[in-house]
């Protein structure tokens, strides 16, 4: 009974990954402080999920993939405040309403950045590591590329 109830409250796949959870068991936070906004420390992740132990760091220089994700959070955000704006305000020639888009949309981007690099790390990692039903009984493998002498190096 109590399984039943556990499967039925597991997050899904976009809950986990919107909340920066561990993709394996989907409980544990992969950042060591929740406020994206404390700007000295809120890149710093756990090594391993504090709930199941998933190693964070898969390979030396790992994160690098996550540009291309953020790239692409932030064109998807740009396209949908240019579509937002022009169905609600609307564009002329005649007036300078891009201007307006231009330079609202910018202090957005700024203002989000903190989001969309937590956002693609957590989208970059659960494209690697699965989600584990069976997390509880099933252990973690080595990771035979990652050095721990070369860890942080990039």
């Amino acid at each position: 009974m109590q399984e039943e109830t556990e499967i039925h409250r597991r997050p899904t796949y976009l809950v986990s990954v919107l909340s920066n959870k561990c993709p394996r068991c989907r409980q544990g936070n992969m950042f060591k402080i929740s406020n994206p906004y404390n700007l000295k420390k809120y890149m710093l992740m756990n090594e391993e999920c504090p709930v199941c132990g998933q190693p964070t760091e898969v390979e030396v220089g790992f994160y690098y993939g996550t540009a291309y994700v953020s790239y692409a959070l932030t064109i998807a955000f740009s396209v949908a405040t240019f579509i937002a704006w022009w169905v609600l305000i609307g564009f002329s020639l005649d007036d300078n309403r891009i201007f307006w888009w231009l330079g609202i949309n910018a202090f957005f981007m700024l203002a989000l950045q903190p989001i969309f690099m937590r956002l693609s790390r957590s989208i970059w990692l659960s494209w690697f590591v699965k989600y584990d039903p069976e997390w509880r009984t099933h252990k973690v493998g080595k990771n035979e590329r990652v050095i721990d002498e070369h860890k942080g190096n990039w």
